[in-house]
């Protein structure tokens, strides 16, 4: 399988590196040259453009920051899937709308591609050990042609329905927690409060039945920390996402709390 790799950023590069390493026939592009240098010495091909990189794949895996960015890669004036052979697949690893990641879908069988709807959660250090979550929406016979290659850089594929779905669950996933890290930085700050000392409650919450992955963020720094990284634009545009899903009015004890934290973020960067 001759595989494509655009989004070398920070989630991006350690996949595409995955794959390589997986011994995949990879080629890989990025607009920023920076990007590319770990990829200099191969065994990836670095191609020359867009057009160069869509030549010839059977699938193309795509990791960029939003849909915008997806689309333009993707159909505008040199996008790639237009030099992409019929039958190939868009693997779409950037988090988006389900109904964006529809639309996406659409173009591109308009030229005679499959997608799969693939977001991934880990983050950079889980998708260079090969060990992210893949939450797959699409054909299933597609999903077991790709396996192979997300296995590289997955140790959990879960197909979850039609092409949309996947980043249903993605949403959810990253509302949950943004939510974690609002409710850990309360659990600190009571605890503080109480005279409880920081490194022996973050030693309780890393195996007590209040453990969550946002705690662990909030134990090794804090959230406004947490909010003036490079999480703090992926879980705001993903808390938007999620609640532009939900119907009118509905309330959402997850939304809520997830909600209050983005409130918090933004006003101590206004």
């Amino acid at each position: 399988m001759r595989v494509g790799f655009v989004g070398l950023g920070n989630q991006g590069a350690p996949i595409a590196q995955r794959i390589v390493n997986g011994g995949f026939d990879c080629a890989v592009w990025a607009r920023r040259a920076e990007a590319l240098e770990p990829f200099r010495d191969g065994p990836a091909r670095i191609a020359a453009s867009l057009p160069n990189l869509g030549e010839g794949l059977d699938l193309l895996g795509a990791c960029l920051f939003d849909a915008a960015g997806a689309r333009e890669v993707l159909f505008g004036p040199n996008g790639v899937a237009r030099a992409m052979p019929r039958g190939a697949v868009i693997a779409v690893h950037s988090t988006v709308s389900p109904a964006e990641v529809r639309q996406i879908a659409d173009e591109a069988a308009a030229l005679g591609l499959r997608v799969l709807d693939a977001p991934v959660s880990g983050g950079a250090i889980k998708a260079a050990q090969g060990e992210l979550v893949t939450m797959v929406g699409g054909d299933p016979r597609t999903l077991a042609e790709c396996r192979p290659v997300f296995s590289t850089f997955a140790s959990q594929i879960v197909h979850l329905g039609d092409v949309g779905a996947g980043q249903q669950a993605k949403l959810i996933n990253n509302a949950m927690l943004t939510a974690h890290i609002a409710i850990a930085a309360d659990a600190f700050a009571l605890a503080a409060e109480l005279g409880l000392d920081r490194a022996a409650l973050a030693e309780v919450l890393r195996t007590g039945s209040g453990r969550s992955f946002g705690a662990e963020m909030v134990a090794a720094a804090s959230a406004q920390s947490v909010g003036g990284s490079q999480a703090r634009p992926t879980l705001s545009k993903d808390v938007r996402l999620l609640a532009e899903l939900v119907e009118q009015g509905r309330a959402s004890v997850l939304l809520s709390v997830a909600q209050r934290l983005i409130d918090e973020w933004d006003a101590a960067n206004a």
